[in-house]
């Protein structure tokens, strides 16, 4: 696909913030091809297109949304783009595309890419930072603390070494990579999932999807990293953690869809599973009487692992590579299948 030279302005639909961050630089991409910034605010037509061409959502314009709950400003540019009758492209700040907005823009024939790979270090810091607080009993040591208890790590209660436990990483894109390559710093033993099993360093084993069940009794930790797709949503339900060791821990920063989670409760509730860190649930925001608030071998994050100063940058950088790959009819890169 590539910029039609009809003469014609190419309208980019953005917000302000991001006209400010980026503007300057997309005219240096376009070298002089007419375009016009176009704000959410502006006027549309009777049917409500702002006749825009391509589009970039970032963080600002989304905010506090979720797929359940969407917010004022974010429900407003979805429309925008659903009435957008020559929008071709949508480049997206995230890194997952399983909100309805984009299956929705696909089916209309409108290219979808993400920012994958944008905050991949963020997230795998995050997960890695999560496992190493359940193995080193944070959550027990924090309520210690805050009943001013002097409780050592002594005797039956002392944490296992991680050397030389099992992660079982599910996903391998650049968040799970990042994951392996930290993990195995942590003398850990890697077993990578991916839909196809080819070798896959650092992970020192690389399994398909089909043997997640056979390598599940090995697993000291179940880390989540994997896409939401028709083959990952609910995969980890009951059946998959009994297949678990006594014990085990699972740390998801995938999608909270991955995980069946009366299922996880039920688990935890019944330790079998000795703990959890969780980023992503089925539900966001979770809800306020959801018992994995108050459960001390859980430590819940509200989907902000990601979350980091630097992000806003690094997105514009795979948007403006990609904007110079479309003037040039080249293939674009994250492009949603």
């Amino acid at each position: 696909m590539a910029l039609t030279q009809d003469g014609k302005p190419l309208h980019v639909l953005l917000s302000e913030k991001a006209e400010a961050d980026f503007g300057g630089r997309i005219a240096e991409v376009l070298a002089g091809r007419p375009h016009r910034f176009v704000h959410p605010d502006h006027p549309v037509d009777a049917d409500g297109d702002i006749g825009a061409d391509l589009a970039l959502l970032t963080r600002d314009v989304t905010g506090l949304s979720t797929k359940a709950l969407l917010t004022p400003a974010t429900a407003h540019f979805y429309a925008l783009l659903r009435k957008a009758r020559s929008l071709q492209w949508v480049h997206s700040h995230s890194a997952g595309a399983d909100r309805p907005i984009f299956g929705e823009l696909r089916q209309r024939g409108v290219t979808v890419t993400t920012s994958s790979g944008a905050n991949a270090e963020p997230v795998a810091q995050t997960a890695v930072a999560g496992l190493l607080a359940l193995s080193r009993c944070f959550p027990s040591l924090m309520a210690a603390q805050r009943r001013a208890a002097w409780e050592p790590l002594l005797g039956p209660r002392a944490p296992k070494n991680l050397r030389g436990q099992v992660a079982i990483v599910v996903g391998l894109g650049p968040v799970g990579l990042e994951i392996a390559s930290l993990l195995k710093a942590l003398h850990l033993n890697v077993i990578g999932v991916r839909r196809e099993p080819q070798p896959c360093p650092p992970c020192d084993t690389t399994i398909g999807f089909a043997d997640l069940s056979t390598a599940l009794p090995r697993a000291d930790w179940l880390v989540l990293a994997c896409p939401l797709t028709s083959t990952t949503e609910g995969m980890i339900d009951a059946a998959a953690m009994a297949r678990m060791p006594a014990g085990a821990r699972i740390v998801n920063v995938a999608r909270g869809e991955v995980i069946v989670e009366k299922d996880l409760v039920a688990a935890l509730q019944s330790g079998h599973l000795g703990g959890a860190f969780l980023d992503v649930f089925e539900h966001e925001p979770l809800a306020k009487d959801s018992p994995l608030w108050a459960m001390e071998n859980v430590i819940a994050t509200p989907h902000s692992a990601g979350h980091a100063a630097g992000n806003n940058a690094a997105v514009g950088e795979i948007f403006l590579d990609n904007l110079a790959r479309w003037r040039d009819g080249k293939a674009l890169r994250n492009t949603v299948p």
